[in-house]
């Protein structure tokens, strides 16, 4: 507290230096050395005369983490290869350097951001101004935009200053109440010593607190009155830019109709001079993929919004339009889909009440490798794991769950397109992952003829029924009806490997959607899960692979694509795209969005495909990833329903998750709300929930063995009537 004090860390950013212990190895320990705070880089030196020459080391705080680990210790680390482990003369120091290391850290990564952003996009943006003055203009420009930068910087400092303010008072309040009910006892001058500290900490943030107000109050005066230059050269500007566009925009028509009208002429020319009908046709998709050969990594399709009046115009005058568009797919553009779907009558019958919460999932710690370690390359299914990877509900109750959004079922029973309604089933496929998200728990694994019923007929007009058919491999088979016009079943069968740094789940059944009006019949498999970061850091899961939603009424189908993650990509993250094309591969739909999140559809209005003839396999299969679809505007088909407040205390399940185990009268002994174990899980007794979960496991393999022994004797007894030697049945496997 005596020593000399350095100058506060201020929030604009300035150079904050002084002396600061730093661990360097076990022989030396902490060693004396000098750092040194600037334009969000910290940077340490053995003495001060190093300054000018020698740079021990340098950490960017951009992407640096900062942790305190007791009263002087700090540690700085980028996440690679430099991490700092400091220590600061008292506690005191030890906050000012926090305090400086937060605030540069702040500002640096609000300007990386800024930089990744925008990079060059405003000088692109902005179009030179007439009569020489692009100089000035673009000299007056860069000037408002130091300007507002500076600003908006001092307002995050200002709300990073105040919540460290928020955070030491709230510190000080405490030690002040320690001090209002502590007796005269030794342990006062201690106390009293704390709260100086604190007072001491509290005041320093304050001063900083108040030095940034001073310098953002500065700021705002003396540039005051130049806003109304600025915002008279940003209204010259936008002049500018709208007359820009509109001679792009004719540009753009009238090449748009050069390029029509070439093509039409080369197809005229072509089928004259061919000696068979298909040449031409021929010929005119080579045009179009000279056109597109500059795409060298092109994905599967290429989506380009259509002209808004596109509809309009005659087939004839458009190359590949598509001639069997109606007047009902004419109104695609100003109607949603399913316009015409009733109203649903309203139910007299009271609804019963859902809960809409669980007890909090306890905050227990356990060494995932321990477990693990053993385990590399087995069938997960197979590996005895505790209820602390586990989440509360049963893997049956989890297909259910696949219903969340059963309303896109709903909408595609009323559809009177088979294409629309395959856009909404497709939707619908999408959809059944966005609750994985966030959902790294792992469900307990059904035992042989284990049950789950969900009925919500007088909610949503359907009823779920699931059961556990088979235990290695792990299989179960689900159906649901529904009042509303369509019929789902599926049977999955679970194959997994843990890998060492993360866990592949492909399922491998068939999912089956019937609908009574057209009576259509859509197939599709699911994708391959994978959980990440199974040693070390943050468990997150992804989605991979490829399915195909086929209509085996009509032949139509859409393929949709799951993109991996991948660091280097620049899409989207979780993205999603689909392509609904008709029994002779005419594309009629575009799908794209994450499913995470939400898929949007757009209608195909004109597509410019490579030709396939003449480059054998590889050569049409380069074709067809440069094939250009002109669409209608994209709209939403699907949005995920946003979590329950303060779900990620309770596994990140969504309302209808959080009703599945939620106990029922007079459902069946074999349901899954009637596990015990699943049960105390969570109720949050997890201790209890592990040895129970042992006891039921150990049972059914006694009751496996049982049976195994039963077949054996039939086989070597030359008994032919059936039904010798009933099978053990599990109706009170639960006891």
């Amino acid at each position: 507290m005596s020593e000399p004090k350095p100058p506060t860390p201020t929030p604009a950013g300035d150079t904050y230096k002084g002396w600061v212990f730093k661990w360097t190895n076990y022989i030396k320990g902490y060693q004396r050395r000098w750092f040194v705070l600037s334009n969000g880089l910290l940077s340490y030196y053995r003495t001060q005369a190093e300054m000018g020459h020698t740079c021990r080391g340098t950490i960017n705080l951009a992407t640096a983490s900062i942790a305190v680990d007791d009263a002087c210790n700090f540690v700085i680390s980028n996440g690679g290869t430099q991490t700092y482990h400091l220590k600061a003369s008292c506690e005191v120091e030890r906050q000012r350097w926090i305090t400086a290391l937060e605030l540069a850290k702040a500002k640096a990564a609000r300007m990386q951001a800024e930089s990744d952003d925008s990079g060059d996009d405003f000088s692109l943006s902005c179009p030179p101004a007439p009569h020489g003055q692009s100089a000035a203009a673009a000299s007056q420009n860069s000037e408002v935009q130091s300007t507002l930068r500076t600003l908006a910087s001092k307002v995050e400092d200002l709300s990073t200053c105040n919540d460290l303010i928020s955070k030491h008072g709230s510190a000080l309040q405490r030690s002040l109440s320690e001090l209002d009910s502590l007796r005269l006892t030794g342990e006062a001058g201690d106390k009293i010593r704390q709260v100086t500290e604190r007072a001491t900490l509290f005041r320093i943030t304050s001063n900083a607190m108040i030095n940034a107000c001073r310098d953002f109050l500065a700021l705002s005066q003396a540039h005051s009155k130049r806003w109304q230059k600025a915002l008279q050269a940003e209204r010259d500007q936008r002049i500018r830019l709208e007359e820009t566009l509109e001679q792009l925009a004719k540009q753009h028509n009238n090449l748009e109709r050069a390029f029509r009208g070439n093509s039409q002429s080369n197809a005229t020319l072509d089928s004259k001079g061919s000696a068979g009908p298909g040449k031409g046709e021929a010929s005119d998709d080579d045009d179009d993929n000279e056109f597109f050969d500059a795409m060298e990594e092109a994905p599967e399709f290429i989506t380009v919004p259509a002209d808004p009046q596109f509809h309009k115009r005659s087939s004839s005058n458009v190359s590949g339009f598509n001639s069997e568009m109606g007047s009902d797919d004419q109104s695609l553009n100003e109607e949603p889909l399913s316009a015409n779907q009733d109203s649903p009558s309203l139910d007299l019958v009271p609804v019963k009440k859902r809960r809409s919460r669980i007890p909090d999932k306890p905050n227990y710690s356990l060494n995932l490798w321990s477990i693990m370690k053993n385990c590399i390359g087995k069938e997960l299914s197979k590996i005895p794991m505790p209820v602390n990877f586990n989440e509360p509900i049963s893997m049956l109750q989890r297909l259910s769950e696949d219903l969340e959004y059963h309303e896109l079922l709903d909408k595609g029973a009323k559809c009177g397109s088979a294409l629309e309604q395959l856009c909404y089933v497709a939707a619908f496929s999408v959809s059944s992952y966005s609750t994985t998200v966030h959902r790294t728990g792992k469900p307990f694994n059904p035992l042989l003829e284990e049950t789950y019923e969900l009925d919500r007929g007088r909610e949503s007009g359907y009823r779920s029924l699931c059961e556990q058919v088979s235990h290695h491999p792990p299989a179960a088979a689900h159906h649901v009806i529904s009042s509303r016009g369509w019929t789902l079943r599926q049977e999955i069968t679970v194959a997994s490997k843990f890998r060492g740094k993360y866990i592949s789940i492909m399922p491998l059944g068939t999912i089956h959607a019937i609908f009574e009006k057209g009576d259509n019949h859509y197939t599709w498999k699911k994708v391959t899960t994978t959980v990440h970061n199974i040693i070390v850091g943050k468990l997150w899961i992804d989605q991979s692979g490829e399915i195909d939603v086929v209509n085996h009424t009509t032949g139509d189908r859409c393929h949709l694509k799951f993109a991996p993650y991948s660091y280097f990509s620049r899409d989207v993250a979780r993205k999603v795209t689909g392509l609904v094309t008709d029994k002779d591969g005419k594309a009629h739909y575009v799908l794209s969005g994450t499913w995470d999140e939400k898929m949007e559809f757009s209608r195909v209005m004109q597509s410019s495909r490579g030709s396939s003839s003449g480059a054998g396999e590889n050569g049409a299969a380069e074709a067809r990833q440069k094939t250009v679809y002109q669409t209608l505007k994209a709209r939403e088909i699907w949005h995920k329903n946003p979590l329950p407040e303060r779900a990620e205390t309770m596994y990140f399940f969504t309302e209808l998750a959080l009703t599945l185990n939620e106990a029922e009268e007079g459902v069946a002994p074999t349901d899954s709300r009637q596990r015990p174990d699943q049960r105390l899980m969570e109720a949050g007794r997890w201790d209890e929930a592990n040895a129970e979960k042992q006891r039921l496991e150990e049972k059914q393999r006694s009751v496996r063995r049982e049976r195994e022994r039963e077949a054996a004797s039939l086989r070597t007894s030359s008994q032919s009537e059936e039904g010798t030697g009933e099978r053990p049945r599990l109706f009170n496997f639960f006891s």
